[in-house]
């Protein structure tokens, strides 16, 4: 084997790993547009364990409203 033949193997398997690559990015791109992220709504168990570590944190306080900060 010669020192051509070696550089030849490596950059084939760099090439097919970056077409690779190229292929998963493109249908990461591809699920992400078929299947877009819902809206995140607030969960009444969610909410309810939220006011129940707040309250157990900060004693002695009534938690009247939970926001999201985006």
């Amino acid at each position: 084997m010669g020192s051509m033949d070696l550089v030849h193997i490596c950059a084939s398997a760099f090439a097919a790993v970056f077409f690779l690559l190229m292929v998963l990015a493109i249908v990461m791109r591809v699920i992400i547009v078929v299947f877009p992220q819902r809206e995140a709504k607030a969960d009444a168990a969610v909410l309810a364990a939220v006011a129940t570590v707040a309250a157990s944190v900060y004693s002695g306080t009534k938690i009247t409203k939970v926001e999201e900060i985006k």
